[in-house]
């Protein structure tokens, strides 16, 4: 924070689902026009959870509804990130109680994302629209050196789900679990995993495995956060969307269900919209104020 500026107020939001015990968990300032970088990452490393929002004024020029736009920064307790789906989404549903449902823009450094909240049986959800997409592959050197700190065996992959590298703000490496017991076991090599990550310019590891033609249960190490593992990643999500549309897993038109947190007793639920003709990929879930 800047010198001499009154500490600012946070909020507590969990996002994907419905109970502060589930989903995962975001620190969100609502008004950080008096914060530095510096504040932004002590406020975040101080809460502790996978990223926190910090809320400004939007740049000049950005189109929305009155008193509804807003520019978004994201930090994790070790660095700042480009982009993070859950932190969105708490974020939104922090501001839709205080100015009420209804369409919100945020300008993040990663593009201009639109997110729409309304309240459906007194919960309140939030969808919001990625930034374009697109997938890459991940070189063979990469992959082994990804699944020696993982301690996975190749022959435990999901042969149908080739590896790749796919981004929709951030970069996530996808790797699919061929069974659900090979998905449970997730204990890496903290150190020897984040150094890959850095060196690939990755936000997480999105480790997936199918349990239906439209339902996966899905995993995300997050060492370069300081966080073992996030426990909803809403990023991940839009990114993994973009994958399995790209390489012809699911329709064009789909509606996919990721089930995330089981694992670490949080269980949370994210709601992925394919849209034919739009190569953007919308996110959906609910929120809570923690406390």
């Amino acid at each position: 924070m800047t010198t001499n500026a009154p500490r600012p107020e946070v909020l507590r939001y969990t996002a994907f689902s419905t109970s502060p015990e589930g989903g995962n968990p975001a620190g969100v300032v609502l008004d950080a026009s008096g914060m530095d970088d510096d504040g932004m990452l002590a406020v975040a490393a101080e809460l502790g959870y996978s990223e926190s929002a910090f809320l400004t004024a939007p740049p000049e020029g950005l189109d929305g509804p009155e008193g509804r736009v807003f520019t978004i920064r994201y930090f994790s307790p070790k660095a700042e990130v480009p982009f993070c789906g859950h932190a969105t989404v708490a974020a939104a549903v922090a501001l839709a109680e205080r100015i009420g449902p209804g369409e919100l823009v945020f300008a993040t450094p990663a593009g201009t994302v639109p997110v729409m909240v309304a309240e459906e049986g007194g919960t309140v959800r939030a969808t919001l629209t990625s930034v374009e997409p697109h997938v890459e592959g991940v070189a063979d050197a990469d992959l082994a050196e990804a699944l020696a700190a993982l301690d996975w065996p190749a022959t435990d992959l999901d042969p149908a789900f080739p590896p790749r590298i796919a981004f929709a703000g951030a970069r996530h490496l996808v790797l699919a679990a061929a069974t659900r017991a090979r998905l449970s076991e997730l204990a890496y090599d903290f150190a020897r995993l984040e150094a890959l990550m850095h060196r690939l310019d990755l936000t997480t590891v999105q480790l997936v495995w199918r349990e239906s033609a439209g339902a996966f249960h899905v995993r995300d190490p997050f060492p370069v956060g300081g966080v073992v593992e996030d426990p909803a990643t809403g990023a991940a999500a839009a990114a993994f969307g973009a994958y399995a549309r790209e390489l012809g897993l699911v329709p064009e038109d789909a509606v996919l269900t990721l089930r995330q947190g089981e694992d670490l007793g949080r269980p949370g639920e994210l709601t992925v919209t394919l849209r034919a003709g739009d190569p953007r990929v919308r996110v959906s879930g609910a929120g809570a104020r923690i406390g």
